[in-house]
C-alpha cells in the first residue's frame, strides 16, 4: 500500500490548523451521517409496520449512503489528512 501523500500543516488567516479535505468531502460525510440515520430509521419502522417495499428502499438508499459516506472518507486519507483531522 502506498503511503498517503504528506502535506505541509496550513493555517488561516487567523492562525487555526486548516485541514487537508476538500469542503465536498466533508459535506458528504457530515450530510451522509443524517441521511443514514434517517434511512435507517424509516427501514425499521417501515419493518415493524408491515410495509415491505418501503423498508427495502430504506435499506437500499442506507447501502447508497453508506457507500457514498466510504468514498469520501477514502478521497479525505489519500489526501493526507484523513477524517480525523481537526480544524480549531
Amino acid at each position: 500500500m502506498t503511503e498517503p501523500r504528506k502535506t505541509e500543516e496550513q493555517v488561516d488567516a487567523r492562525g487555526k490548523p486548516m485541514v487537508a479535505a476538500t469542503p465536498r468531502d466533508v459535506v458528504h460525510v457530515r450530510l451522509g451521517s443524517f441521511g443514514l440515520v434517517i434511512a435507517v430509521a424509516v427501514a425499521v419502522i417501515a419493518g415493524i409496520s408491515g410495509v415491505w417495499w418501503l423498508m427495502i428502499v430504506g435499506l437500499v438508499a442506507a447501502v447508497a449512503i453508506g457507500v457514498d459516506m466510504y468514498v469520501a472518507t477514502r478521497r479525505q486519507r489519500s489526501l493526507g489528512g484523513g477524517p480525523r483531522s481537526e480544524a480549531g
